[in-house]
């Protein structure tokens, strides 16, 4: 059963940290319960207080271990160390170099740490530091995408890499079934991220707006259009919604900062405008012009039909991986 536990976690299945408050403490503690491995994502601004609040939270709804994802390019010092205090499973650490110093940091305090990377010199540097397991991201993604390589070519590479020292690997992009499940394995991933696939659940905290895309939609696009004021050079893969395509070839010096307000919103306890542009997807609360907000998806959208609880999405991998992985070794008669 070599495709059973990763980092101590029951199944190999990863359940991404949805921002910028997608992965709801629902959600994560409904992956925690089904024996994944689910991450929170905190504000990308500073909030240790309510980073704390956040965690204690999930707590209530799971008595499993968690993770949290921050992303180094905001401000993130005091969030990380509120949880390095609360002793998370593991912290989960994107668009940015993870040090040595930070690593040591967290073991210290018993936390994992586990960076995503999106090219074969991200994965080096965080080998090199003593990371707990790499994520490794191809440019199949939805939401922010660093690197531009496809999945199947990098993650080889990210596996040889480790070989012989004590670093999962963990393969994210384009990934929704136990079809890239067991694909992953075979590239020599020891478990797999999943974004856009938990995204469509019932405790996802998107706006049912946005789900009900997820489903209708089966294209997406590699872009920059959406938050090229609030992050710049941080492009992404979003749907091919009629609103996206009617603006792709928006010119480069046009960002949300002079763009009318289309809708309201309250992000990790903090009301918001959204402007026309502005790259935070609709979650629950939002208000206005959904239809012409970004909403992040990776390329297997197509692969999606349906709304399900996140418990049902993890059996039905885990069983149909188990069922593929079976008839690959059965006997030939």
């Amino acid at each position: 059963m070599g495709w059973r536990g990763i980092l101590g976690f029951e199944y190999g299945i990863v359940q991404a940290p949805l921002g910028p408050d997608i992965s709801s403490p629902q959600l994560v503690a409904a992956v925690a319960n089904a024996g994944a491995l689910g991450f929170l994502r905190v504000p990308d601004w500073e909030d240790p207080d309510y980073v704390r609040e956040l965690i204690r939270k999930t707590r209530t709804l799971t008595n499993k271990p968690f993770g949290i994802g921050v992303i180094l390019a905001f401000p993130h010092k005091e969030n990380v160390k509120a949880i390095l205090d609360e002793k998370v499973a593991v912290l989960q650490l994107y668009w940015g170099e993870c040090s040595k110093e930070l690593v040591l940091e967290a073991h210290k305090a018993g936390v994992k740490v586990v960076p995503q990377i999106g090219s074969y010199e991200e994965a080096k540097k965080a080998a090199d530091a003593g990371v707990d397991a790499i994520i490794v991201q191809g440019r199949e993604a939805g939401g922010h995408v660093i690197g531009q390589d496809g999945l199947i070519t990098l993650l080889p590479r990210v596996v040889d890499l480790v070989r012989g020292r004590d670093i999962a690997v963990i393969a994210a992009g384009g990934i929704v079934d136990e079809r890239g499940y067991v694909a992953a394995l075979a590239l020599g991933a020891q478990g797999v991220s999943l974004g856009t696939r938990f995204l469509a659940t019932e405790e996802s905290y998107a706006h049912p707006t946005y789900k009900r895309k997820l489903i209708e939609f089966d294209q997406t696009e590699y872009t920059d259009v959406f938050g090229r004021a609030r992050w710049p050079g941080a492009p992404q893969r979003v749907l091919a919604t009629p609103f996206f395509m009617e603006w792709k070839e928006l010119p480069c010096h046009e960002n949300e900062s002079n763009q009318p307000v289309i809708g309201r919103t309250i992000i990790h306890g903090k009301e918001r405008e959204v402007r026309r542009f502005a790259g935070t997807v609709p979650n629950a609360t939002t208000t206005g012009d959904i239809e012409s907000m970004a909403m992040y998806a990776g390329e297997s959208i197509g692969l999606i039909k349906e709304i399900l609880p996140a418990g049902e999405v993890i059996k039905r991998i885990v069983e149909g991986a188990q069922r593929l992985i079976d008839q690959q070794f059965a006997p030939v008669n």
